[in-house]
């Protein structure tokens, strides 16, 4: 299993990273967004040259000439809601994509809010066999509503290659994900936090995506 830190390199995500934890910066909700969406595009970039190429003849208005372009059939899946403007990054990208949306929540489960459950409710995805499928979800937490995600999808056919993305991860969420997957899938983070508080939030992490990204919710 591949774990993929961008962190751990300089580059221009850092910049997008810095603002989407800046609490002053998170008052501006499509501020917000558009580097949620930034980060996805340059992460989808990244991915893109792990693909198969295969040649295709062009015909220019004065020639022809073979351009290398990626054989594998995508499916671009993500989780509701907070995962869209990710989604959506990595469909700028990968534009020919079939896409999947899955509806899994935390939920807590004691009074505290110390403890929580994944309830999966919605699925609208094409089948995932023998292609290769790309799973972006900005917050890997504690990992169960991604485990529970990878879970429904392969419901649906075995991909050739899981990919699983996301913003921001902790260790016991990875953790958990890699249980959840073929050995030879690939884990891409934007950053690895070190832990969670005791409400199961992601510290420093930036707070909830969903929230940040549409405003709060009942």
């Amino acid at each position: 299993m591949e774990i993929i830190n961008f962190s751990e390199h300089n580059s221009v995500i850092n910049q997008y990273m810095a603002e989407l934890r800046d609490k002053s910066y998170q008052r501006n909700r499509l501020l917000f967004r558009n580097n949620i969406k930034r980060v996805g595009e340059m992460m989808a970039y990244e991915l893109s040259k792990t693909l198969t190429y295969k040649p295709k003849a062009v015909t220019t208005p004065l020639g022809n000439i073979d351009i290398p372009l990626p054989k594998d059939d995508l499916v671009l899946a993500t989780v509701l809601r907070a995962g869209l403007p990710f989604h959506e990054g990595f469909l700028h990208v990968f534009d020919h994509a079939e896409n999947g949306f899955i509806s899994a929540f935390r939920m807590y489960t004691n009074r505290e809010h110390t403890e929580v459950g994944i309830h999966t409710e919605y699925m609208a995805s094409p089948s995932v066999k023998g292609k290769t499928l790309v799973i972006v979800d900005p917050m890997l937490a504690t990992g169960g509503s991604m485990a529970a995600s990878i879970e429904a999808l392969l419901k649906t056919g075995k991909p050739r290659k899981i990919h699983v993305v996301c913003v921001i991860a902790t260790p016991e969420g990875l953790n958990v994900v890699k249980d959840a997957m073929p050995e030879d899938s690939t884990i891409w983070c934007a950053a690895i936090d070190p832990g969670m508080n005791e409400f199961k939030y992601i510290v420093p992490g930036f707070g909830d995506a969903g929230d940040l990204c549409f405003g709060e919710k009942l």
